[in-house]
């Protein structure tokens, strides 16, 4: 896998614009995974923390699913690795969890993403409401708080990747 990483245009219109973040930061972490080992990617960032490139993938999987699919539209299916019982569940990683797993799935939920963004305008507002206001969100807010994910934890990355094999860069 070669992943291309393409810079958001710079004169776009605002939806173009979204898009090219969140795309560009989606990139960013598959290009920090890329060519490293299942056991590389499983990695740990530095005692006693759990934070790995594999464990932050799996974050995002989770973070795709429940924006654009249990809250933008309304569809809850579950979450993917996580439980009641463990919160942190994408983070508890095993032998058994492999990259080509958790690239799979998460490839799976970035395209249902896409998918369920194209039925809403920018200021539509979402099925699903905040746990806190009661609110719902317009699409407009949740592309914003995608992107934030990504770059801080492509800032995670950034020092992972760097721990493991010694690379650095976006």
């Amino acid at each position: 896998m070669t992943t291309e990483r393409r810079e958001p245009a710079q004169n776009a219109d605002e939806r173009t614009m979204l898009e090219g973040w969140l795309e560009y930061h989606r990139q960013i972490l598959a290009l920090k995974c890329e060519g490293l080992s299942d056991a590389q990617l499983r990695t740990a960032s530095v005692e006693p923390s759990e934070l790995s490139l594999l464990g932050l993938v799996r974050h995002l999987a989770e973070c795709e699913r429940g924006w654009f699919r249990k809250v933008l539209v309304g569809d809850d299916p579950g979450p993917i690795y996580y439980t009641e019982e463990d919160r942190d569940g994408e983070f508890h990683l095993t032998e058994a969890d492999t990259w080509e797993e958790a690239y799979a799935i998460w490839q799976a939920e970035i395209e249902i993403a896409r998918r369920n963004a194209a039925g809403f305008a920018l200021d539509d507002l979402s099925k699903g409401r905040s746990r806190f206001t009661g609110e719902p969100f317009s699409l407009r807010w949740i592309y914003t708080h995608m992107i934030e994910e990504y770059a801080r934890h492509n800032g995670h990355a950034d020092l992972i990747r760097e721990r493991i094999d010694g690379a650095t860069g976006d």
